[in-house]
C-alpha cells in the first residue's frame, strides 16, 4: 500500500526527457512503466505485508520493529524505482541530470 502511495505521487512523467515525446505520449510511457514496476514488486510488498501483520508481539520491541518495516518498505521502493528507471530507458526516455 505504501508502495502504491509513492510511486502514485508522481502523475507526470517524473521529469524524464526524450526528444520528439510531447507530455501526454511521456506520461502515458512512464505510466506504462510504473504499472509495470507495481506488478513486479507487488509479491515483495505482500510478502513484506503478511509480515508485519504476524509480527505484532514485535511491537513489544516497537524501535526494532519499525526499523525493520522501514529497511522492507526501502526495499521493495528502491526496486520499484529501477524498474522505472530501467524501462523509461527502454523507451529512450533521459532523467535531465
Amino acid at each position: 500500500m505504501a508502495l502504491a502511495l509513492a510511486l502514485a505521487g508522481c502523475a507526470g512523467a517524473g521529469n524524464w526527457t526524450k526528444a520528439g515525446a510531447d507530455d501526454a505520449a511521456s506520461a502515458r510511457d512512464y505510466q506504462e512503466c510504473r504499472a509495470m514496476a507495481l506488478a513486479a514488486v507487488k509479491t515483495d510488498a505482500d510478502i513484506d505485508q503478511d509480515i508485519l501483520a504476524t509480527r505484532h508481539d514485535d511491537r513489544q520491541r516497537a524501535k526494532v520493529f519499525r526499523v525493520q518495516t522501514d529497511t522492507m518498505r526501502e526495499h521493495t521502493t528502491d526496486r520499484a524505482a529501477a524498474i522505472v528507471d530501467r524501462c523509461m530507458q527502454a523507451k529512450g526516455f533521459a532523467k535531465p541530470r
